[in-house]
């Protein structure tokens, strides 16, 4: 069997595992029950929202829930990512049952690659239907679509990417408890950093910019939400740097390629680490 045979069969029995897991249809369950709500209330406000008769004004309004929309999916999706992933590893470790397929003529980072490329499948779907779910409730409710939506969504996804290969690279050196807290932590931090950054920058202070910058650097799955939100933000949004979900402190290009070589780099260390962790 040649290595892309090898990685193709563990990142689908990866993903049909996932799939079977109750935190993986809870979650889709409370997905959808949140789009249902999200619906509704859209489309009650839209009824105000129509009687302006500014057309930029409404546009603002729009632009302003369906991010917020966004904000949550976000937010589910990171959630989503370190829950069904944090125990793939550590938690096949403590049973014991990853010796059943390292004794397998198979190498360890192939495993790994496999489980990676096998959640990042059902993540990216998980993240395309409830982004989609919420641009397409949008624009059947009020006739607005984002702009650079496929821009914000490919910074979303690059976000749970960095949370799933630490979360991974966490598994291959803590307990399952333990790595759940350490990537929870860390996103909580990241988080927090975020919002420092952004009221920095409103306040014109470089202190608490610096402190965003910094905790972005550590993590910077909350910097790419941010700048996905900066894409898909209105143009006069833009121009005032006004809202609570970007802000004139907007992570640049140089974050987002930060970004993807945090990602790149997390999944190697975890297949490293894994290659050398004694089993």
């Amino acid at each position: 069997m040649g290595l892309n045979s090898i990685v193709a069969v563990i990142a689908r029995l990866t993903f049909r595992e996932a799939a079977r897991r109750w935190v993986l249809w809870v979650a889709l369950g409370l997905g959808v029950l949140f789009l249902i709500i999200y619906a509704i209330g859209l489309s009650e406000m839209s009824k105000d929202i129509q009687t302006t008769r500014s057309s930029l004004l409404a546009a603002e309004m729009n632009n302003f829930f369906l991010l917020a929309g966004m904000y949550v999916v976000n937010f589910l999706a990171s959630i989503m990512t370190v829950l069904t992933s944090v125990d793939t590893l550590s938690g096949e470790i403590a049973s014991g049952t990853i010796h059943t397929m390292v004794s397998k003529p198979v190498r360890r980072w192939e495993i790994l690659l496999g489980k990676w490329l096998g959640f990042a499948g059902m993540l990216s779907l998980y993240l395309l239907l409830m982004a989609g779910g919420v641009a397409g409730v949008g624009y059947l409710v009020s006739g607005y679509l984002l702009p650079n939506l496929l821009q914000g969504w490919s910074l979303m996804w690059l976000s749970i990417m960095v949370l799933l290969g630490l979360s991974l690279l966490g598994g291959t050196v803590l307990s399952t408890l333990a790595n759940g807290v350490f990537v929870f932590g860390l996103f909580g931090v990241a988080f927090m950093g975020g919002w420092i950054e952004q009221f920095g920058a409103f306040l014109n202070n470089q202190g608490a910019v610096n402190v965003g910058i910094i905790t972005s650097l550590i993590l910077p799955s909350e910097a790419m939400w941010r700048r996905a939100a900066f894409e898909m933000q209105s143009p006069l949004v833009g121009v005032f740097g006004v809202s609570p979900f970007s802000s004139n402190s907007s992570p640049s290009l140089f974050m987002v390629a930060y970004a993807a070589l945090y990602a790149l780099g997390v999944l190697w260390l975890a297949m490293h680490r894994f290659g050398r962790r004694d089993l």
